[in-house]
Formats: structure tokens, sequence, C-alpha cells
């Protein structure tokens, strides 16, 4: 019963014959023996790898197990005789391959190709990363108060309370619905308002021309707000059916992306006003570009190249796609930095 129970999960997340986690995999040794033949060299402390690690490993697994996706999974399931520990050890064992094979594996190949590791931080890089995947298992449950198989079932939520109606629709509304319906997007929006704060700290040892601009193209990396038609296939379906849908939807999808932008990137210009100084109104300018260009980039993006074929929600988190905008910001920051 548990090989069966761990087949159904580990072959809806990887393929029906694994093709899926072999493609990912040697993508990932491509990745490796590029950067190790470049040559490229950077220096990390041990103890910064295994804390990336873990918290990387952890936050990946804490994601997967709370993917609405696996209600329809685990649902089926529970529809069949299980013994409920098998049924646990299964599921948390399809989800732990999952984070480690194809998420954690990605990072460590970074990592492991520019830096000179010994086996023994190699090893306990991935002990790191085991032991993140088994800890978030345990914790997990427990925000349910419950230990057995249907703490792992997400519920739907029900709403209680009368929805008042109205006579006219608003992308706004729903927008600011959606937000208040997947609160981890909104978490994801404040640690990206952690990092705005943190940013100087980093990179105050550079000159402002040129490293504000990197800044600001770090921070558009806020992918939960750039995937809303990719994760929901019914928004988009009924969003390309309507006439005029593209104008309607897409400017105030534009707008909302630039406002959260605009929000990260001024709480950097006053983080680095508060530590280092030297902050000018051509500053500011210059965050309100970045952080419009990043929106306009990223609704574009969603509109003629939505993600599709994806299993569970971390698939759309981590995806390859969420550094295109990101990377096109890091180089047009570099132009900008010798004209600031």
């Amino acid at each position: 019963m548990m090989k069966t129970s761990f087949e159904v999960t580990a072959k809806k997340l990887f393929g029906v014959n694994y093709e899926r986690l072999t493609r990912t995999l040697f993508l990932d040794l491509v990745i490796f023996w590029g950067l190790h033949l470049s040559g490229l060299q950077v220096k990390i402390a041990p103890a910064i790898l295994y804390l990336m690690t873990g918290a990387f490993s952890a936050g990946v697994m804490w994601q997967a197990l709370s993917s609405g996706d696996n209600r329809v999974n685990m649902k089926n399931m529970f529809m069949l005789p299980f013994e409920g520990r098998s049924l646990v050890f299964s599921f948390v064992a399809a989800l732990g391959a999952y984070t480690l094979l194809t998420k954690t594996a990605g990072l460590l190949a970074v990592v492991w190709a520019v830096a000179d590791w010994s086996p023994a931080e190699i090893l306990g890089s991935i002990l790191c990363a085991l032991s993140a995947i088994v800890v978030v298992s345990c914790l997990y449950p427990l925000r349910l108060g419950r230990t057995d198989a249907y703490a792992f079932y997400v519920q739907p939520e029900r709403r209680g309370r009368t929805v008042k109606v109205h006579r006219r629709y608003s992308v706004w509304r729903y927008l600011l619905r959606y937000l208040m319906a997947h609160k981890n997007y909104l978490v994801n929006t404040a640690a990206m308002w952690g990092v705005a704060c943190v940013l100087p700290v980093l990179l105050g040892q550079m000159e402002a021309r040129f490293v504000l601009p990197i800044g600001f193209a770090i921070l558009s990396l806020n992918t939960p707000l750039c995937i809303l038609l990719s994760c929901d296939p019914a928004l988009e379906q009924a969003v390309r059916f309507l006439p005029g849908q593209q104008k309607a939807f897409c400017a105030p999808y534009c707008l909302f992306i630039f406002g959260c932008n605009l929000a990260a990137d001024l709480m950097f210009l006053c983080s680095w006003q508060l530590q280092i100084g030297g902050i000018v109104p051509l500053h500011a300018l210059t965050a309100a570009f970045f952080a419009l260009l990043s929106a306009a980039g990223s609704v574009l993006l969603e509109w003629y190249c939505p993600i599709r074929g994806w299993k569970i929600e971390s698939d759309l988190w981590h995806h390859p796609r969420k550094y295109a905008v990101p990377a096109v910001m890091l180089l047009l920051a570099g132009l900008t930095g010798m004209f600031l």
C-alpha cells in the first residue's frame, strides 16, 4: 500500500515514466558543468551554504504541502482503504523527493559549481536539506492540531459572510480579494520589503549610481504577483473569452504590480538614505521607471507566455520564467548606472 501511494503522488509530480525528473536532473547537470567550466568562483562560508540550503528546502516543502492541487490527489487516496501511517510516509516521501531532486538540486548545482567544497561540506548541505524537509513535514500537520493523514488534506476555504454584489466588475476588487484569500502572496510581498531594507547593508560598499538600479532589478522578483493568470486557468479562460479584456484586465493588473514594485523600491531608497545617504530625486524617478518597466514585462509574459502544464503551485513559483524580467532589468541596470 505504501509503495502504491508513493507512486500515485510521485507520478503526478515527476510524470508517468519519471521523464520530468530525468529532464530536470539533466538540466541541473548542464548548469553545473557550464558554471564549473566557466571558471567563475565565489567565496561562500559553509554556514551560509547550510543556512541557504535548509531555508530554501524548508520553504519549498511547506509550499508543496500547502498546494491546493494536492487536495484532489489526497481526496482520491482517502476514497480507498488506507493505513494512516503508511499514507503519511508515502505522501511526505514523494513531496520530499520532489523538493530535493527538482528544486534543491538546482540550487546546489549552482553553489557547488561556483565554490570549492570539501566532501564533508557537500554531504552537510545535503543533510541540511533533508533535515529541513523532515522538520517541515513534522510541523505542518500541527497547524491544524492534528497528526493523522487528514492533517495533510488542504481544506477549501469556506466563507460564512455574505458577499456583497456589485453592479460593475472591478479588476482591482478581484486582485485585492485574491490577495486576501492567498495570504502566502502577502507574506512573499512582505519578505520582499524586508529584502529592500537589508539590501543597503549588503550593497552599501558600492557606488550608489551603479548599485541602486541593481537593487531595483532584484526587487522585481516578486513571483506570486506575476503569475495570476498562470495559476488560475479558469480566470485566464474567462479573460481571453470576453471581448476587450486585454486592455480591461492587463492595464489594472500592470498598475497593481507597478504599485507593489514601487513600494519595495521606495523602501529600498528610504533604507539607503537612513543608512548611507545621498539619495536625490533622480533616484526616485529611476525607481518608478524600473517598477513600471518590470510590471509591464511581467504582464506581457503572463498574457503571451502563460505557464501551463504545471503540477503543483511550487512549479509556478520556481519556474525558470520568473528570472526573465529580473534578468532584463539587471542588464538595463548596468546601462542605467553609467548615466545616473
